[in-house]
């Protein structure tokens, strides 16, 4: 992701969402896998046309990182977001071995050992997940994580929970039945 693919509001405004748009996947697949022996390869998104992008929300807290990590590293709108040696794509093992370092941070021994976000890539499903809990309409969250509908809710169903009590304050205030008029 480039620098000109975020938008950041101005740090006085009141809505402090940023913006990140995607247009092109770029996995880390192996140099035997690629037709120009890169270690990445730049696709297009899965399940879009060609050329097609798609818009995801950054939280404020997001966007104030992101709005230091530029100033900090004086980046243009054409570079990286995130850099590796010489301007370049970082690589996969520093990105694991930061997240690693990160997680035997802040999480118990006991949590760090599990499985519990153990890949960088689970944070898209932690994600994902909370949005669903939050309440967020599976459509909205499809068109943010650039899966259909039945592909979101295939994956992340399961994973809902905790919202009965507001589902069913929301269906009494709708007052489905009309109160019945005294018989005597």
């Amino acid at each position: 992701m480039r620098v000109e693919d975020v938008t950041i509001p101005d740090a006085d405004a009141g809505d402090q969402w940023c913006e990140l748009l995607i247009h092109t996947a770029t996995p880390e697949v192996g140099k035997q896998w690629t037709d120009t022996g890169e270690i990445h390869e730049e696709r297009d998104l899965k399940g879009r046309a060609e050329g097609e992008t798609r818009t995801a929300p950054g939280h404020p807290a997001l966007t104030r990182i992101l709005r230091q990590h530029i100033e900090d590293e004086q980046l243009k709108p054409g570079d990286l977001l995130f850099q590796g040696e010489a301007g370049g794509i970082l690589a996969g093992s520093v990105i694991r071995r930061a997240w690693r370092s990160a997680r035997k941070a802040v999480l118990p021994p006991h949590v760090f050992e599990s499985p519990t976000g153990r890949r960088v890539y689970d944070n898209r499903h932690t994600r994902l997940t909370k949005w669903l809990n939050d309440g967020i309409p599976p459509a909205q969250v499809a068109e943010w994580a650039g899966n259909s509908v039945p592909v979101l809710l295939a994956t992340y169903a399961r994973c809902v929970g905790g919202q009965l009590p507001d589902l069913k304050k929301r269906l009494e205030a709708a007052g489905d039945l009309p109160e019945l008029p005294d018989a005597g």
